[in-house]
């Protein structure tokens, strides 16, 4: 099978950018489809015999579509263009012609295509000429003497290349949010290391399932996307115990936030990372007031950022549905167990801060 794969974004950049780019979605492409690969300015080639390329190209960042491609000579046109119509026309009463010419050559596309579009309607002459919504629609390339036939144009993910705007660290429950918000920095280039912090016994293994579920999914995405476990329960443990001493348990979401991002920020700094995604969305929650995303963000020093954050619940759980992540994210699992009943909206940083040196032997 032949695809010829179209780029978007990756077109606009400068020569040098673009051509790293387009490295990189090829070697994007290699790591999900056993495969071989020649590019030209603005179309990428793939060669393959995987059944289940179709479905693997839809979710490669940076494809903005691709087609299934016949190839011919240009003097075999007229011929194969016929051949293929009886092949892959079925009942469609109507059709157009749309082609498109890279190179040098003593036509225009518009001649070009009333041509073909003549040459259609002799050979059958029951269909009929529409080009606003037409039954089929044969596009034909043709670049330079060779010529590309395919009648279908299949939406792939878009975006850019995995890759390109370096790593990110993802603090991951697998979740409806975090996944989605971890989802959408890959697609705008960036490696994402997700983070899943283990908070038994306020959890139980439920919540791990369904991250390893949802990490699965996110796989088919990005290859290379890999779990990271953190061990948290006894931070929590610690958390509840001085805070109820105080009466001060309201505040514990607000600590297991900032303890995830020092965390979080570690491991950036190890793997070169360049910030921290979240999966907030301000007001959803008591953890995501204004006041206490300020408190929280000021646990570290690496930017933090909130793709969701003006995003609301349903805007959230219809991207999840296109994603693939939905169903695995809304499995029931077992809450936390460490969240208060009632928890702060409003933290005070002075009073965080206090609170965290108490914490300091963890």
């Amino acid at each position: 099978m032949l695809y010829l794969v179209r780029y978007g974004e990756i077109f606009l950049k400068s020569e040098w950018v673009r051509r790293r780019w387009e490295r990189k979605l090829v070697e994007n492409i290699r790591k999900v489809l056993d495969c071989r690969i020649r590019r030209e300015r603005g179309r990428i080639w793939v060669i393959t015999d995987d059944p289940t390329a179709r479905e693997k190209l839809k979710k490669v960042f940076g494809v903005v579509s691709f087609s299934e491609c016949y190839r011919c000579k240009l003097e075999d046109l007229n011929e194969e263009v016929l051949r293929f119509c009886e092949e892959r026309m079925g009942k469609a009463r109507t059709f157009a012609v749309r082609v498109k010419r890279v190179g040098t050559h003593d036509f225009t596309s518009q001649q070009k295509a009333s041509e073909l579009g003549a040459l259609i309607l002799k050979r059958f002459p029951h269909l009929k000429v529409d080009l606003d919504d037409p039954d089929f629609t044969l596009y034909v390339e043709i670049r330079g003497e060779d010529c590309y036939l395919f009648s279908e144009i299949v939406e792939g993910v878009g975006g850019i290349p995995v890759g390109v705007e370096g790593r990110l660290v993802s603090l991951f429950s697998g979740g409806i949010d975090s996944p989605v918000a971890t989802w959408m920095m890959m697609k705008r280039g960036c490696e994402v290391i997700p983070i899943y912090f283990d908070c038994s016994p306020f959890t139980d293994e439920t919540t791990l399932q369904r991250a390893r579920e949802v990490e699965g999914i996110l796989k088919g995405y990005w290859p290379d996307f890999e779990l990271r476990i953190v061990e948290h329960g006894s931070f929590l443990k610690r958390v509840k115990d001085v805070l109820k001493e105080r009466g001060l348990e309201s505040y514990t979401c607000v600590l297991c936030k900032r303890r995830m991002l020092k965390v979080a920020e570690e491991v950036a700094k190890d793997e070169g990372a360049k910030g921290i995604v979240t999966g907030d969305s301000l007001g959803q929650v008591a953890s995501q007031t204004l006041d206490n995303l300020m408190v929280v963000e000021m646990a570290c020093d690496l930017p933090v950022y909130r793709p969701l954050i003006g995003m609301d619940k349903e805007e959230v759980v219809k991207l999840a549905r296109k994603i693939g992540t939905f169903d695995a994210s809304a499995k029931r699992v077992k809450e936390c167990g460490a969240v208060p009943k009632r928890p702060t909206t409003k933290a005070k940083l002075e009073k965080v801060l206090e609170l965290e040196e108490m914490l300091k032997p963890i």
